[in-house]
């Protein structure tokens, strides 16, 4: 019996460039929960997982009202648009990239966040201008392959109004130890997969 006889590179289709995918994220508590957020995939954007977004606003408390907020490095929004969900007074989210902060602003204007500032900018100058002693959480979540955790780690302790708080998210585990010399101290922690989560006062506090 002959066999048949199969076109060459018949299976064989051109490569097709890789499109931006768009999933969502949720507000986990507040005024807006259960509300989706769009997101874009871009290099080194990692929202918060759900999970670990739930325990830092366990550890924060669950109304943040009349609270002064940074997020330094905002790119989603998600620590931001849940810290004014659960009614803090002030947000403001700073982001370099630009797309990033045209999704912020239609996500404000989607959510009618009045609370919410969305500003362009590094997020280490952001915290380095605030007035000492303004801000009652700092969120910090940059991409984890930047060299900009201890510059905006220095930064925090004087930004802290008594009693505030620093969320950090990183790829290591920051100890006291390698805090002191900022004036920091870990209150919370936890590691979920490749992320380390950590709730941060003065350690004059």
């Amino acid at each position: 019996m002959k066999a048949k006889a199969t076109a060459p590179n018949a299976a064989k289709r051109p490569a097709r460039p890789r499109a931006a995918q768009t999933h969502e994220i949720r507000i986990i508590g507040g005024q807006w929960k259960r509300t989706k957020l769009k997101v874009t995939d871009k290099p080194g954007l990692r929202p918060t997982p759900d999970r670990v977004r739930e325990t830092v606003f366990n550890w924060l408390g669950q109304d943040l009202t009349g609270l002064h907020c940074l997020d330094a490095f905002a790119g989603t929004g998600a620590l931001g648009f849940e810290a004014a969900s659960r009614g803090a007074q002030d947000v403001q989210l700073v982001e370099q990239d630009s797309a990033l902060v045209d999704q912020l602003k239609k996500t404000q204007i989607q959510l009618q966040a009045s609370a919410v500032h969305v500003v362009r900018g590094d997020g280490v100058s952001a915290i380095r201008q605030v007035a000492p002693a303004s801000l009652d959480v700092i969120f910090i979540d940059p991409p984890f392959d930047a060299p900009l955790f201890e510059p905006a780690l220095g930064a925090c302790a004087r930004a802290l109004a008594p009693g505030g708080w620093v969320y950090l998210e990183a790829p290591t585990e920051y100890t006291d130890e390698l805090l002191t010399a900022v004036g920091l101290m870990v209150h919370r922690h936890l590691k979920a997969g490749a992320v380390h989560a950590h709730l941060l006062q003065r350690s004059d506090a």
